[in-house]
């Protein structure tokens, strides 16, 4: 079982990054588990958001406490939200940094683990004009672990972004595809 651990603030859509991904995994044919940590937070407070996906199905019904991956939104938490507890050894960290792995890892304090990172937010101001960065984290995430399918989430963004008004579906698939690309590791 692959379990993740979302950190971004209210606003960002780490909730509906975690919903998306486990969506994608439903078509896949994966079992799943999408949801969130927060209380009366708003807008800008830090969140957590947890996704479980495995060949099998899911009996745990607890928060994450060990991820295998961290995947961080917002780069602003570093420092302030323990954002790597429990990570294993052979965990990944994903974060939305302009900066290199190297230099997040020194910044995290971190050994062992892979480091990946991906400027989001410039992603996100290209492609969707808003500094929300949950597609583009879902694209260099799918990149990194290969965990579905990259045509599958595309897929699953069409879907649940080609509701809404205008061409949103297609610009958080722009989102998805440029991070894709863009994600570096050390």
């Amino acid at each position: 079982m692959l379990e993740i651990r979302w950190h971004g603030r209210g606003g960002q859509g780490a909730v509906t990054a975690s919903k998306v991904l486990a969506a994608t995994a439903l078509r896949d044919g994966k079992y799943f588990q999408a949801f969130p940590e927060y209380g009366p937070e708003r807008r800008g407070a830090p969140v957590q958001a947890f996704t479980r996906i495995s060949d099998t199905p899911i009996k745990l019904y607890s928060h994450v406490t060990d991820p295998k991956i961290v995947i961080i939104l917002d780069n602003s938490l570093i420092g302030k939200v323990p954002l790597t507890d429990g990570l294993p050894e052979d965990g990944i960290v994903l974060a939305n940094y302009e900066g290199s792995p190297a230099e997040l890892r020194a910044k995290l304090g971190l050994k062992g683990r892979k480091v990946y990172t991906v400027n989001a937010t410039g992603v996100a101001m290209r492609t969707l004009g808003r500094p929300i960065t949950n597609t583009p984290m879902l694209g260099a995430l799918v990149k990194i672990t290969g965990v579905v399918p990259l045509d599958q989430l595309e897929a699953e963004v069409a879907a649940m972004f080609g509701k809404m008004k205008g061409d949103v579906a297609e610009r958080n698939l722009a989102a998805v595809r440029a991070a894709y690309e863009e994600v570096v590791s050390e």
